[in-house]
């Protein structure tokens, strides 16, 4: 928990705007920064710190997470207004930064099942389309964010970085990532220049709506920057498609595999790339059958570290063990996209 004597005299010179903690409470979920809301007497506030002890070179760099939705304030990606980055451990124990609290809804589930109507829904993805398109568009040099990546060969790295990440965590041959792999590295595509910033993470469940007007539902902050960094704007795009092409049952991860999207109202995946390169002046996207493999691999090598961590002692077995069974169908069906996509 937070030491809130601590936390109370250090932010009354670090940032007196906060004001006063009356209270704090710690988030439930599995946010791999704790995050607590902080009731002060000037209103309601979020902190999110590393945890505690000794942590591996980049994970849960909070500042970096601070550093980003600091540059988004005045953009068209909506993030909630960054207050203080702490990055004195000394002062309760790990890095911390404090933004607003930002109220909205948060939906989990792809089809949007609580969602009444279907002209709602096509409404939902199409903001969340604009929003992709916007946070793809920021200009990074005039955000200050020119040296918050590498640029370029993004694809190559990323594939060398969780090829590697995968073979570190592998506890068993599977023929289906060996194969996965194979494609990968045989049709790698060459580098086109695009670099944007891109959140790595992008995803329905990290997106909180206002929606007091279901006929203009808003996308009101966009959470969880921790993955955040200079790369391809497609990475973003296919991981979100990726995602949607889940069949609806799979634990977990429920996507839109097998349901009537026509009836949901929520448009195909060809119908939500156009009005993605709509957005953004951009003509068709090659080697999309690529883009959308790697984001099953790369799904699957990051399942395949929680396994490893699991049978290591250090991770929550029973859940662990429950995604660990994804990464098999997660490269079948992979493997069934590419196989469709070359016939």
């Amino acid at each position: 928990m937070l030491d809130l004597a601590v936390l109370n005299t250090y932010l009354t010179t670090a940032c007196p705007e906060i004001g006063h903690i009356q209270e704090a409470e710690k988030f439930s979920g599995g946010q791999s920064n704790p995050t607590f809301k902080l009731l002060t007497d000037n209103g309601t506030f979020v902190l999110r710190r590393q945890p505690p002890g000794k942590l591996l070179k980049s994970a849960h760099a909070v500042d970096r997470e601070f550093r980003v939705i600091n540059a988004l304030q005045n953009s068209e990606v909506p993030v909630p207004k960054a207050y203080h980055l702490c990055e004195d451990p000394d002062i309760i124990g790990s890095m911390f930064y404090i933004m607003a609290h930002v109220d909205g809804d948060i939906f989990w589930n792809s089809a949007l099942p609580e969602i009444a109507t279907s002209s709602t829904r096509k409404a939902m993805y199409d903001e969340m389309n604009r929003v992709l398109a916007s946070l793809h568009s920021v200009d990074v040099q005039s955000a200050g964010l020119s040296d918050y990546g590498k640029p370029g060969s993004y694809f190559e790295r990323q594939l060398s970085r969780w090829t590697k990440q995968y073979r570190a965590s592998e506890l068993e041959h599977i023929k289906e990532i060996e194969e996965l792999i194979s494609y990968l590295e045989a049709n790698l595509p060459d580098d086109d220049g695009q670099v944007s910033l891109v959140h790595g993470d992008f995803r329905l469940d990290n997106m909180m709506f206002d929606m007091s007007d279901t006929k203009q539902p808003r996308v009101i902050a966009v959470l969880d920057w921790e993955l955040s960094t200079l790369g391809h704007p497609y990475s973003d795009l296919a991981y979100q498609c990726m995602q949607l092409r889940l069949p609806s049952d799979i634990a977990h991860a429920a996507g839109l595999g097998g349901l009537d999207r026509e009836a949901l109202g929520i448009p195909s995946e060809k119908a939500y790339i156009d009005a993605y390169c709509k957005r953004r002046n951009m003509g068709k996207i090659d080697n999309w059958t690529f883009y959308l493999a790697f984001s099953f691999f790369r799904l699957a090598a990051i399942l395949q570290g929680v396994v490893k961590r699991a049978h290591d002692g250090n991770a929550s077995s029973e859940k662990a063990m429950q995604l660990g069974a994804m990464v098999r169908p997660l490269a079948q069906i992979a493997n069934q996209t590419i196989h469709q996509d070359s016939e």
